[in-house]
């Protein structure tokens, strides 16, 4: 089917920004993701899973300026022992990050080995991309699949030593980012991905991830506090026999922001947990979008995601669990909900279950509302200062989502940046 002018034109005017980069192993790939491009168009308001959420400013020639940040706190994940790899507007700073070496990981730059004709990365990059796209097209990843020229490809053959930390940096106003970076995780093997910092003025991410049997994979990432950025983020997963998934996404500020999360479960018994916490003030769109679906016996699957919204911030959540035939004794269970601090704000959700199997245990729920006033008056009374209960309370809402992340040590740490954020708007 022909797609509608509106969306053609503002296809071929994006496309006429970018270059294909040609040759080297990935070139099959970018090519089949031009082709889906082009045959899906770049997302509009009148496509389904867009008719919350404005992609103007994703899909536009070039990036809206965004202000730089001026970072007045510690890095994220500063007392963390990891390995430190730095982008800056999307280009690898190897003076400011460690050395591409760590036991049991394989670490390359897409960059240095795009022009060979021979990778292992080649059997995965746009593989997942490629399967995410159905039934729910998502062109602006395969955009990123066909035109990023950098990213990490990291190969885990055991368990990693310590966690691998991609820090983002933003220091071009008009800077216009796509990073796509491939995980492959051999059998038995485990590392932890942190990610933070605001990455560009307009930031398109691909994250794929290939969970092989006994597998384990936790990331951790902490979006950065430039209020006037866009981004796109997309992870794609597939999960083997036994294999575990978990990822966490905090975010505070940015003007919108769009994370899409895929995840297939593949292989019995396998776990995959998505949760996300987002604070927005003001001028703020957040949208969660998730997909998972069980395609195997025995399987577990979360998802959990919790907003704070003040002075006309837009959250929304749009999640489903596909059950296919076959997948029987699945565990789904999907919560979002939202907490407005005022009158203005809004959230928009639309959780989804499609179900083919008669052995599952699968449930979904979204509620919004205002903060607890017989729990607020409780604090009052005792003592507790109106902004410091109201915080408390906050936590508490959140704590769900956080309680999500694995690694106690790096929980707290998102914690002590939530508890910054409500005592920055206290102030």
């Amino acid at each position: 089917m022909a797609l509608p002018q509106a969306k053609l034109d503002a296809t071929d005017a994006r496309l006429a920004t970018l270059s294909l980069p040609a040759g080297g192993w990935a070139e099959a790939a970018r090519q089949d993701a031009l082709s889906r491009v082009k045959a899906q168009g770049l997302p509009g308001r009148r496509d389904e899973y867009w008719k919350y959420t404005r992609p103007d400013g994703l899909t536009a020639p070039a990036p809206t300026s965004a202000a730089i940040f001026d970072e007045s706190e510690p890095p994220v994940f500063d007392e963390v022992d990891r390995l430190k790899l730095v982008f800056v507007d999307g280009v690898f700073d190897a003076a400011a990050s460690d050395d591409l070496a760590l036991e049991h990981v394989r670490l390359e730059r897409l960059a240095d080995t795009s022009s060979a004709d021979i990778h292992w990365a080649r059997d995965y990059y746009g593989t997942l991309e490629a399967n995410g796209q159905t039934p729910v097209a998502r062109p602006l990843a395969a955009l990123n699949t066909a035109f990023a020229t950098d990213g990490l490809l990291i190969h885990v053959t055991g368990k990693a030593p310590k966690p691998i930390s991609l820090i983002y940096h933003h220091q071009d106003p008009q800077s216009d980012v796509m990073l796509h970076h491939v995980i492959r995780m051999d059998e038995g093997a485990e590392l932890t991905l942190l990610e933070n910092g605001p990455a560009a003025a307009r930031f398109n991410m691909v994250l794929e991830v290939e969970v092989a049997d006994g597998a384990a994979f936790n990331h951790v990432r902490a979006q950065g506090r430039d209020h006037e950025r866009q981004a796109a983020t997309h992870i794609f997963a597939r999960l083997g026999r036994e294999s575990r998934f978990k990822s966490f996404t905090m975010t505070a500020n940015g003007v919108m922001t769009r994370n899409e999360c895929v995840i297939e479960l593949t292989g019995d018994d396998a776990s995959a947990h998505v949760a996300g916490a987002c604070m927005g003030d003001g001028d703020f769109v957040h949208d969660d979008t998730v997909f998972i679906t069980h395609d195997a016996v025995n399987c577990e699957s979360r998802q959990v995601f919790k907003k704070v919204l003040r002075n006309g911030a837009t959250g929304v959540f749009q999640g489903k669990i596909l059950v296919k035939a076959g997948a029987q004794k699945t565990d789904g269970y999907q919560i979002s909900q939202s907490l407005l601090l005022d009158g203005d704000s809004q959230f928009l959700a639309k959780p989804e279950l499609e179900i083919y199997a008669d052995d599952v245990a699968c449930s979904h729920g979204s509620t919004s509302g205002a903060i607890d006033e017989d729990a607020l008056f409780y604090l009052r009374a005792r003592g507790v200062p109106h902004g410091i209960a109201t915080d408390l309370l906050t936590l508490a809402f959140l704590a769900e989502a956080v309680e999500e992340i694995e690694d106690a040590a790096l929980a707290e740490e998102i914690v002590t940046r939530m508890e910054a954020w409500l005592a920055r708007r206290r102030g």
